[in-house]
């Protein structure tokens, strides 16, 4: 597989997770965007290109 997508590809197959230079433990910046605009626990979220985010563990812990 050639161009972007096996770029991408290869990059999730030899790489944990936590080793990327985008992860973070835990989306503060996105909770905190969330909390100001949709303070109702009960507001549907929807997290698009998530991937091994941890934001919807975040959320849970919220309530």
């Amino acid at each position: 597989m050639s161009g972007t997508r096996g770029h991408w590809e290869g990059v999730y197959t030899r790489t944990a997770e936590t080793a990327v230079s985008w992860y973070q433990p835990h989306a503060v910046r996105s909770l905190e965007l969330i909390a100001s605009t949709a303070p109702d626990p009960a507001s549907s979220i929807i997290d698009i290109g998530s991937g091994a985010s941890t934001l919807v563990d975040d959320l849970l812990a919220c309530g």
